[in-house]
């Protein structure tokens, strides 16, 4: 059953509701091997962790900006949510220059020292490892998060008419209630409907990339099998991926 919410934490909080030990994210490294399956419940943990550390020892308020220098990760959708949990205007892709705090991937770290602000480190390795050596001027996010709590509860309510998402490209920052809208219509435009399993590979910094990596998915009650590197998987073995994974519809 497609979400109503108003606001993207809305669709995790219903989806919570709903069957939270049905998959959600499934994700695969096809550079490591890596596959990683996340529940609902999972998903959300992650997320309550993470938007605590937002809140709490990074010190964001809602409107602060929040560039996200990360590829299509199941890690990364947890960013996503827990900025929009916590009010942050979320920027994929966004030029750490014009964000107060950053969150980057061991690849674009030297871009991501132009933020001033908080600045936090994602190693991207095979359960949500550390860093062997953490990088200079950077909090190492799987250091941080696990202490962190398991509900999140922010200080100032998310409304609906809150900005929390900027992408590439576009002017004005999507409001809460315009990202779940478009999440719902993006839904419907790929064919999802309860227990689907899309395949998505494309990166999160434009809307399309979003949508199929979690907030359609997340929507319509379905589950998405995200990929990273899936240009080095050949056509058998996707193939192959496909069919073990019973996926229904790919990006």
């Amino acid at each position: 059953m497609t979400s109503s919410a108003q606001t993207p934490a809305g669709l995790l909080a219903d989806a919570l509701r709903g069957d939270p030990g049905r998959p959600l994210i499934t994700f695969y490294d096809d550079a490591t091997g890596e596959r990683v399956e996340l529940s609902v419940a999972t998903f959300g943990n992650w997320v309550a962790k993470t938007a605590n550390l937002l809140q709490g020892d990074l010190g964001a308020e809602p409107g602060d900006r929040l560039a996200l220098l990360l590829p299509a990760h199941w890690q990364t959708a947890v960013w996503v949510l827990a900025g929009f949990s916590a009010g942050v205007v979320v920027m994929p892709g966004g030029d750490p220059a014009d964000a107060e705090l950053v969150v980057s991937g061991p690849d674009t770290l030297e871009a991501a020292r132009a933020c001033r602000g908080e600045r936090v480190a994602l190693a991207l390795r095979p359960l949500g490892g550390r860093f062997p050596q953490p990088p200079a001027g950077f909090a190492d996010y799987a250091v941080e998060v696990p202490s962190q709590g398991d509900r999140f509860v922010p200080y100032t309510p998310v409304a609906p008419d809150a900005p929390v998402l900027r992408l590439p490209g576009e002017d004005e920052a999507l409001t809460a209630a315009g990202v779940a809208d478009r999440a719902r219509e993006s839904a419907a435009a790929l064919g999802l409907t309860t227990g689907s399993r899309l395949l998505s590979g494309p990166a999160f910094d434009t809307w399309d990339g979003l949508a199929a990596g979690l907030l359609a998915p997340l929507a319509a009650d379905a589950s998405v099998v995200l990929c990273r590197h899936l240009d080095r998987l050949p056509a058998d073995d996707l193939a192959k991926r496909e069919a073990a994974e019973r996926v229904t519809h790919t990006v």
